[in-house]
C-alpha cells in the first residue's frame, strides 16, 4: 500500500489548512441557515422558487439527503488535511484552496437565496460548479494513494460536483420561472426536456474530462432520477419530463461506464 509523500511543511501549508477550516465553519453556519435552524429553509426562500414542486426540473425532497454524505465528507476532509502526514501532501496543495472556495460558495448560495436574489444565486452556483470541476480535475492529475483517501477525498468532491451540476440546471430553471418565463403546458415540458438534455451533455463531458468518475456520475444520476420521481408523484406532474430525466440519468451512467471500459482497454494494450 502506498502512502502520502513526506514533504516539509511550509507556512503556506498552514495558511491553507486554516483557510479550509474557516471555510468549513462558514459552510456549517450557512447550512444551519439553509435548513431553517437560524434562517428560512431553502424551499421557503426566494418566494418558494426553489421548492420541490416549483418547477418541472425540481428534484423531489428525498434527493437532498445526498447533502448528508457530502457535508460529512467535507468535515472529514477538513480534519484529515490537518494530519501530520497530510499537511504538505501535494494533493492537498493542489486542491486545498479550491475546497475552501467551494465551501464558501456553498454557504454564499444559501445566504443569497435567503435574500431572494435568485439570479445572483445562479451566478454563485455557476462559480461553485466551475470550482468543483477544477478541483476534481486536479484530483485526476494527482492520483489517490489509497482506498481511504479515495473514499474520503475523491468520493466527497465527486458527489459534490455531480449533485451541484444537476442543481445548477434546477437553479437556472427556477430563476426563469420566478422571472415570469413559464410558457406552461407542452411548451414548458419540452423546454424541461431540453434542460435535461443539457444536463446529460454535462454528465458526458464530465465523464470524458474526469475519467468517468463514479461518484460524479452517481450523484448526477441520483438527482436526475429524483427529478423523474417528482414529476410522477408530485406537482407539477409530467410523464414526458420524467422519462427524459430517466434517459438523462442512463446517459450519464453509460458515459462513465464507457470511460472505465476504455481505460481498462488502454491498460491491457
Amino acid at each position: 500500500m502506498t502512502t502520502a509523500t513526506s514533504t516539509a511543511v511550509e507556512p503556506a501549508d498552514r495558511l491553507r489548512q486554516v483557510a479550509v477550516t474557516v471555510a468549513e465553519v462558514f459552510c456549517v453556519v450557512g447550512t444551519l441557515v439553509g435548513v431553517g435552524v437560524i434562517g428560512t429553509r431553502v424551499a421557503e426562500s426566494s418566494g418558494g422558487a426553489l421548492a420541490a414542486d416549483a418547477t418541472l426540473i425540481a428534484p423531489a425532497v428525498p434527493a437532498f439527503s445526498i447533502w448528508t454524505p457530502i457535508y460529512l465528507g467535507l468535515a472529514g476532509f477538513t480534519i484529515y488535511q490537518w494530519l501530520p502526514t497530510q499537511s504538505a501532501e501535494p494533493r492537498h496543495r493542489a486542491i486545498g484552496w479550491l475546497a475552501a472556495g467551494s465551501m464558501v460558495l456553498n454557504a454564499a448560495w444559501l445566504l443569497v437565496t435567503q435574500q431572494g436574489w435568485i439570479w445572483v444565486s445562479v451566478l454563485v452556483m455557476a462559480a461553485l460548479v466551475a470550482t468543483l470541476g477544477l478541483l476534481v480535475r486536479r484530483l485526476e492529475e494527482h492520483p489517490s494513494y489509497g482506498h481511504g483517501e479515495t473514499a474520503l477525498v475523491d468520493g466527497t468532491f465527486g458527489l459534490y460536483l455531480g449533485w451541484v451540476a444537476v442543481a445548477a440546471c434546477a437553479n437556472v430553471t427556477a430563476a426563469l420561472v420566478a422571472s415570469g418565463v413559464d410558457p406552461g403546458g407542452l411548451v414548458a415540458e419540452l423546454a424541461a426536456v431540453v434542460v435535461l438534455a443539457v444536463a446529460a451533455g454535462v454528465g458526458v463531458l464530465l465523464a470524458r474530462r474526469l475519467g468517468g468518475r463514479w461518484a460524479v456520475a452517481g450523484a448526477m444520476a441520483w438527482g436526475l432520477l429524483w427529478i423523474a420521481w417528482g414529476r410522477l408523484v408530485t406537482e407539477p406532474k409530467s410523464v414526458i419530463v420524467a422519462l427524459a430525466a430517466v434517459v438523462a440519468a442512463v446517459v450519464v451512467l453509460v458515459a462513465a461506464a464507457r470511460m472505465h471500459s476504455a481505460d481498462r482497454s488502454a491498460v491491457r494494450s
